[in-house]
């Protein structure tokens, strides 16, 4: 078993061909610019390690991951290039991860969380998930939601930012297990498991020929999407929704 420590905000263990790595950082696992570009760094590395044959990406704390860090774009609004950099370079490092990746949720998923989720490979999720994305009362925009729920269901949760709990979203087919928060870190091993017994190669191939023949560049798509994140931050209610956030209060907007 080896362990690296890559950024305070997560860690990563390796043993017997299963890279774990663990998001920690209280208390809302929500990533600044610096930890997200990170977080991409290490995915990559590890899909480059002959002694990874899957990776399985979980957190510690309340929820999985809220996403970005609010409170760093409300101080310092032009770094939104820097964070939209950081969460395509997460979400391409998953999804072409030449190794399959297995998400383990619960808790809140948002966001940057939903990014993660809609890259993966297989998705494990405790009964105590809810999944929503609250872009748009934050002045920004979405990320792999379509990966996640069919089209009007994502235009749904766009629009109103309402949260879907992992017993709701079971109905559209993308989570592998819903179990109890206490069984998900197993539950997720257990997956990893059964893939790290098989052939790299074979799996490494596998995992390149379904990547082909999905529908679309969804890279190509999440960088059109985040054109209009740019947008949105020359508007002055996005700067508004991000105040009202860190204040704590309803936004206001003139009407």
């Amino acid at each position: 078993m080896t362990q690296q420590n890559q950024n305070d905000a997560f860690h990563t263990v390796i043993d017997n061909g299963i890279a774990e790595l663990v998001i920690e950082k209280p208390p809302v696992n929500a990533l600044d610019s610096h930890e997200w570009l990170a977080l991409a760094q290490a995915i990559d590395a590890l899909g480059t390690q002959e002694d990874v044959k899957v990776i399985v990406i979980r957190s510690q704390g309340r929820g999985f991951c809220a996403g970005v860090d609010i409170k760093e774009l409300d101080a310092y609004p032009e770094r939104i290039v820097q964070v939209n950099a950081g969460n395509y370079a997460t979400f391409k490092a998953v999804h072409r991860s030449p190794v399959p990746v297995i998400v383990a949720v619960h808790g809140y998923v948002l966001g940057g969380g939903i990014g993660i989720t809609g890259a993966a490979d297989i998705v494990v999720a405790s009964e105590c998930a809810t999944f929503a994305l609250p872009e748009v009362d934050r002045g920004a925009m979405g990320a792999h939601l379509q990966r996640l729920f069919p089209v009007q269901k994502v235009r749904y949760m766009f629009f109103t930012g309402e949260t879907v709990t992992s017993q709701e979203a079971d109905r559209y087919g993308f989570i592998e297990r819903i179990v109890p928060h206490a069984q998900l870190r197993e539950t997720a091993l257990e997956i990893a498991n059964k893939i790290a017994a098989k052939s790299s190669s074979m799996i490494r191939i596998a995992k390149e020929a379904l990547n082909g023949i999905e529908d679309g560049d969804l890279e190509a798509k999440y960088r059109w999407e985040q054109g209009f994140t740019l947008e949105a931050y020359t508007r002055p209610d996005s700067a508004e929704t991000r105040r009202a956030f860190v204040e704590k209060r309803e936004a206001r907007f003139d009407l």
